[in-house]
């Protein structure tokens, strides 16, 4: 008797995937953790709202990220009832599409609106970057907790307020810890000076009219980046600009490199130095390469020393062991405003992380070009220097070793282990 073979039928489905990020920074991590997913998985649908890099890496976009791109009070009240409208349009498609997993990256105001919806529906929600409720307004948790089941933060310092309140949350780092250029960490100051020097025209004709082809005779250079707004350029380069008239009193073979974001930003920055007397013009070099995405990356390590507004860049400038004056200024309401609500010590990300001031923060009236000049000159120092170089190397290390979950996997295994517990506690 001849057997017959018994077909056996699988009931597969791929995974559907929502992801919503609302604007440029949000589109990079988006289409850097969706690389990671799909290296994990070859059965992801996306589906969502997100730019050309997250669409490289196939996601269906929904609507226009530029919708979602609103900053501000007013921008928001203005475009409020666009914004309602983008919110059923994406919770109608993810509804149609039966999404298994919502991811928010970043934009929190928006995406735990969608998370609150979608968690109820029975979809796995995931928070990819935290709400500073870390540094103020502690009381959006609750919010947060009924909108997420996980939520992804950036930096170790962020997971104490989950821990308190019982919250689900991993520590996975911030994307410069992979993202940013690893030949600039390992080589040194003179051998980037000469490297930048070479490949970038404006510098190469700049340095070699003032000190010929030996690139040794340089004299120390500082890194001077108020922003990449035109809003903190023009809050932040004069005071800048009165520091660096000091400075060249001093020593006037200092040399001082903008590296403007983008052509415009870079006209608007030349146009505050065509006030300056003509001495100090021709010890100011602004430059600008919109090819290389780490050209700003690549001033500051080619740098002794960074002048920079308060941001993202603190991060770079530490990973690159970069000393550094932060610059921090707001108008005096707004100040007065979140001193009466952030309760942490320090505005800077080198700071906050090594929990103690290692970097000078200058902020306010204290943002003045005497104290610009004197944190300077310390750090021009090689006593000061050196003290800077080891607290940042300190810190830097710390971070890696405290920012080591991948956000792929560490989403697969939340939405795995949500799964098992819902089964559970159906047959329960």
């Amino acid at each position: 008797m001849i057997q017959q073979k018994r077909t056996v039928t699988f009931n597969y489905q791929p995974i559907v995937i929502g992801i919503v990020a609302g604007e440029v920074s949000g589109d990079a991590l988006g289409a850097s953790f969706m690389q990671q997913m799909n290296n994990l998985r070859d059965d992801i649908i996306w589906v969502g709202v997100g730019g050309q890099q997250m669409q490289a890496q196939g996601l269906q976009s929904i609507i226009e990220m530029s919708r979602l791109s609103v900053m501000g009070l007013v921008e928001v009240i203005k475009h409020l009832p666009d914004l309602l409208s983008a919110k059923q349009e994406i919770l109608q498609i993810f509804y149609q599409k039966r999404i298994n997993i919502f991811i928010g990256i970043d934009a929190p105001d928006f995406n735990l609106r969608l998370g609150k919806v979608l968690k109820n529906q029975g979809v796995f929600c995931v928070q990819y970057v935290s709400p500073s409720i870390w540094a103020w307004r502690e009381g959006r948790i609750e919010n947060i907790k009924q909108s997420t089941h996980l939520v992804l933060c950036l930096f170790p310092f962020e997971l104490p307020v989950y821990q308190k309140h019982r919250h689900p949350a991993v520590c996975v780092g911030h994307s410069l810890l992979h993202t940013i250029d690893k030949s600039l960490l390992i080589k040194d100051t003179q051998q980037q000076r000469r490297e930048l020097i070479w490949h970038n025209p404006i510098l190469h004709k700049y340095f070699k009219k003032y000190f010929g082809d030996n690139k040794n005779n340089i004299s120390h250079i500082v890194a001077v980046m108020p922003g990449s707004r035109r809003s903190e350029v023009s809050a932040i380069l004069p005071i800048m600009l009165s520091a660096i008239q000091k400075l060249l009193i001093i020593d006037k073979e200092l040399c001082f490199i903008i590296p403007a974001v983008n052509h415009n930003l870079r006209v608007i920055i030349e146009q505050y130095l065509d006030n300056q007397p003509l001495e100090m013009q021709e010890r100011i070099i602004v430059s600008c390469d919109e090819k290389q995405l780490n050209f700003s990356q690549q001033v500051m390590k080619a740098s002794d020393v960074v002048l920079l507004a308060s941001g993202t860049a603190t991060l770079e400038a530490m990973l690159l062991t970069r000393p550094m004056v932060v610059i921090y200024q707001l108008k005096p309401l707004s100040y007065w405003l979140a001193k009466q609500l952030i309760k942490i010590p320090y505005v800077s990300l080198p700071n906050i992380l090594a929990g103690k001031q290692i970097v000078p923060e200058l902020i306010q009236e204290n943002a003045n070009a005497d104290n610009i000049c004197r944190a300077i000159q310390q750090l021009l120092n090689p006593i000061g220097y050196e003290q800077q170089v080891k607290a940042l190397e300190s810190t830097s290390q710390q971070l890696r070793e405290q920012s080591n979950a991948m956000p792929a996997t560490t989403v697969i295994d939340g939405w795995l282990k949500w799964q098992s517990y819902i089964k559970y506690d159906k047959i329960r």
